[in-house]
């Protein structure tokens, strides 16, 4: 027995959708109210698809490195751009400006990244839902 050309039309379309829904917004994991600044070394780069990671160990007030996960934009976005994995060794010195978690775990969203020399990238991850506020 066939199936309706529109029950298969419905169920191609909920496979295809299934995807989408994994990506998220902003404000969905990311507070505009938790502005963070972060200092510390690379330890991994990942420019993985939806979006790339800087990991950095931030030395706490402790002295304990304490790993945080930084959200930038797509890698596609980003080799546009002339950012690759050539562009940010491991072990550098980074400051990170953007957006910590709803949840406080040690990730944000990074908004630019700061080399220890000056040099500085935008790393295009998902944009605050107000622009005009920065941290």
């Amino acid at each position: 027995m066939r199936l309706p050309m529109l029950v298969l039309q419905v169920i191609v379309g909920l496979l295809t959708a299934t995807p989408a829904l994994a990506h998220h917004a902003f404000a969905t994991e990311f507070d505009v109210n938790r502005p963070v600044v972060l200092k510390g070394k690379v330890t991994k780069l990942e420019l993985i698809n939806p979006h790339s990671w800087i990991h950095i160990a931030v030395i706490d007030e402790n002295g304990k490195a304490v790993e945080w996960m930084i959200e930038g934009g797509s890698p596609n976005a980003l080799v546009r751009r002339g950012v690759t994995k050539a562009s940010i060794p491991i072990g550098s010195e980074l400051t990170v400006r953007g957006y910590g978690t709803r949840d406080g775990s040690n990730k944000a969203v990074g908004r630019d990244v700061t080399f220890a020399d000056g040099r500085a990238l935008f790393l295009e991850a998902t944009p605050p839902p107000d622009k005009s506020e920065s941290p």
